[in-house]
Order: structure tokens, then sequence, then C-alpha cells
């Protein structure tokens, strides 16, 4: 745990802030994430900013991993419920399910998949694998492969590094697909949370299955 805060701080130069003695802490999203104990938090400052806080419960509470680390969200900020086209950020908590990237694996408790050409995720709404991540040559995929229809091909330079959140689980058509945590570019995302690629790393390398992603205004 020390050497993740020295890592987390050296990554985003933000204020790690410790426990006060026999102080408690109890954020804002302490009632919605069930029995998790590693959590992401993201809230919104306004456009497509956000803040992301980083947290382990313990026996003695919540603590403070890594606080106010620049985030960027949707070109048009967030929504309760987000469809496919919206540029918005699905507000709420989700699963990380898992972690991919055209990188290595950097290591972390997560199932980690490198990706490469034929990786893509299916956003195609007609598509029985819509909203899930498929490994075709683009000439045999049996989904719309046209980025007018959704789907994204899996190697770009965000994704360097990735993990998927759990938005649309159901995979309803229509009701938005491709959302992960990434590597940022600099800019707005199309729904997505992007951070700076190290600080990703740093906590790809510190989550484990049962972590989640808690998402607000």
């Amino acid at each position: 745990m020390r050497r993740l805060l020295t890592l987390l701080c050296v990554a985003v130069l933000s204020v790690l802030a410790a426990p006060v003695a026999g102080a408690q802490m109890t954020p804002w999203f302490a009632q919605s994430v069930g029995r998790a104990t590693q959590v992401i938090s993201v809230v919104g400052v306004g456009g497509s900013k956000a803040k992301m806080d980083v947290y382990q419960r313990t026996a003695a509470g919540w603590q403070p991993v890594a606080a106010g680390i620049p985030a960027w969200i949707g070109a048009n900020g967030m929504a309760p419920q987000t469809h496919d086209g919206q540029m918005k950020t699905p507000m709420g908590v989700f699963t990380l399910d898992f972690a991919f990237g055209t990188a290595p694996n950097p290591g972390g408790g997560l199932q980690y998949v490198q990706v490469g050409p034929n990786h893509w995720w299916d956003g195609d709404m007609k598509s029985p694998t819509y909203n899930t991540m498929q490994i075709c040559e683009k000439s045999k995929c049996p989904f719309d492969t046209d980025p007018a229809s959704g789907t994204e091909n899996l190697q770009i330079p965000q994704y360097v590094h990735a993990v998927v959140m759990g938005v649309n689980k159901a995979r309803v058509p229509g009701n938005g697909g491709a959302f992960f945590l990434h590597a940022t570019d600099g800019g707005p995302t199309a729904g997505c949370v992007a951070i700076d690629d190290k600080t990703l790393v740093d906590i790809m390398r510190w989550l484990r299955p049962g972590a989640v992603i808690a998402i607000s205004q």
C-alpha cells in the first residue's frame, strides 16, 4: 500500500490524504457500492472535466489512496442514462470487469487482454454480440465494423491501457457500450473516463476483482 501511495503521488502530484486518527470518513458513494473494498470515484467539475479519487475500505473504514487526479469525461458531460452517440459519460456505480491494452500486461489483479488489429468492441446494435469485445479479421467479422455503426477497433493510442466499465451489461441495443477507463489524449471522450496513462497503470496494478467505479456530477 505504501509503495502504491508513493507511485500515485509522483504520477499525479496529487495531495494524498492520510486519515486523521479517530476520524470517520464517509465518501459520497459509501451507501451505493455494496461490499466493494476498492472504489474509483469520478465527480464532474464542469463541462467535460472531472476529479478522480481512489479509495480502499479497511477495518478502520474508507481510506483515501489518491486524490484530485484530473480526468476527462464525455464531450457532452454526464447523464443518468446514456444512449449511443450521445457523447456523455454514464452516472452510477459500475463494475470493473477486465483490462486490456495495446501494450503488454502491466500487472494487477484483473484479467488482461493484449489487443491488436483484429480486436473490436462491437457497437452494431443489430448484432447479437453488441457491447462485447470480439476478435476477427475485418472482412470476416459477423457484425458491422464501420465506425458509423458504433463499432471500435481497439488498436488505438488511447487504448494503450484500459479497463472495461460494466455499463449496459444487459446489452440493450441503443443503451450505450464501449465505456472504458483509458489513457487520455488530452481532451474530452466519447463517454469514457480518461486519465494520464502512467497514473492509470499504477491504478491497474492496484485493482483486484470486485473493484467498482462510481461516477456522479
